[in-house]
């Protein structure tokens, strides 16, 4: 009787709950925030568009009313379609990963891209000399590149996310080891090469927009395009997976097909940018700790557009200083990764744990 009673009790405050007007499933809790969310992200769009704007028009060398204006545009426009690119992966790719690892500290770097990126580029200097190297380009290679980290990155999921004892974090420390290794790898080829051989290898392993070749844009930007629109499509499912197994299970959402599935598409994503772009560590986990604080919400639906505004507006701005305040062209993606190494460890001090 007791026990009834006590159960009759939680039903009426559940029930006063539900029709309470300060509680809701909302994607937001008042009407207040959602009005300051759309608010920053139209700024932001703005701010993005107007580092856009320096980028092309600003000091540029040739007069608006000279014939070579137009050609000297559409070279900055490749340079800004990369970013664009770059923003898309990063800030897409990182949002889900967090979300479907329960982890907003884990990066998709850790499935080991840049590492078989810095692998490739290394072993074909190593074997086959400078001339391989400068002719290790066009759409050929890149696709190469390509479907090489996914399919490596497709080998590590079906291996240890299938089947009975699939397990999220082994995959993690498989991908940590897996990444350590090549890279060790590769720093031990590096010694061995000439000083000059070693100079014209590291200007391919620093991420920068100034690697993009604008003949890789019609295969790239319809897979991008694709790929995040699915990503996008699948924001209801990635609400309920950032819950976690048991909650998502019971909600009748196939928890391991749906993780395999949302790793596949952050796959592609990381590896198109890896390959065009270079390595960018930590410049996802800086967008997407941004952009938690900036879209208060659980909705992918609301934190996916967040995050591809704050990434391409940190990308575009940080190029239009380096380039037009500072002069230092060379060192763009130097600074993105010292600021998002900066916040992840402020993250890790304060949060005492990954």
């Amino acid at each position: 009787m007791i026990a009834l009673e006590s159960r009759k009790k939680e039903n009426v405050v559940i029930n006063s709950s539900l029709h309470n007007g300060n509680r809701s499933a909302r994607a937001f809790r008042s009407k207040k925030e959602e009005k300051r969310y759309w608010i920053l992200l139209i700024t932001l769009i703005g701010l993005g568009l107007l580092s856009c704007y320096g980028l092309l028009v600003y000091n540029n060398p040739v007069p608006i009313d000279s014939p070579s204006f137009i050609p000297v545009v559409k070279r900055r426009i490749v340079a800004i379609v990369a970013m664009l690119i770059a923003a898309i992966c990063h800030s897409l790719t990182t949002v889900a990963f967090q979300s479907i690892t329960n982890n907003r500290i884990i990066t998709p770097s850790l499935l080991g891209f840049e590492s078989l990126y810095s692998t490739i580029h290394t072993s074909t200097m190593f074997f086959f000399g400078v001339g391989a190297m400068l002719n290790f380009s066009g759409t050929g290679p890149f696709i190469i590149q390509v479907i090489v980290m996914v399919m490596m990155s497709l080998i590590l999921y079906g291996w240890l996310l299938s089947g009975k004892y699939g397990n999220m974090q082994l995959m993690l420390l498989v991908g940590i080891i897996i990444g350590t290794g090549l890279r060790s790898v590769s720093a031990f080829m590096r010694r061995l090469l000439s000083p000059s051989e070693f100079d014209i290898l590291q200007t391919r392993l620093f991420g920068s927009v100034n690697n993009a070749d604008s003949a890789y844009f019609p295969i790239v930007i319809p897979i991008v395009i694709i790929v995040a629109l699915l990503l996008l499509a699948h924001s209801k499912n990635l609400n309920i997976l950032s819950l976690g197994k048991d909650v998502s299970t019971s909600f009748g959402v196939k928890h391991q097909s749906s993780i395999i599935y949302t790793l596949v598409l952050v796959s592609v994503l990381m590896s198109i940018s890896t390959a065009l772009i270079g390595p960018l560590t930590f410049y996802g986990f800086l967008v997407a700790t941004l952009s938690y604080q900036a879209a208060p919400t659980y909705d992918h639906r609301y934190i996916f557009p967040m995050a591809l505004a704050i990434g391409f507006l940190i990308i575009t701005s940080a190029y239009f200083l380096m380039y037009h305040v500072f002069n230092a062209q060379g060192v763009v993606s130097v600074i993105i990764e010292l600021f998002g190494g900066i916040i992840f460890l402020i993250v890790i001090l304060r949060k005492r744990a990954l």
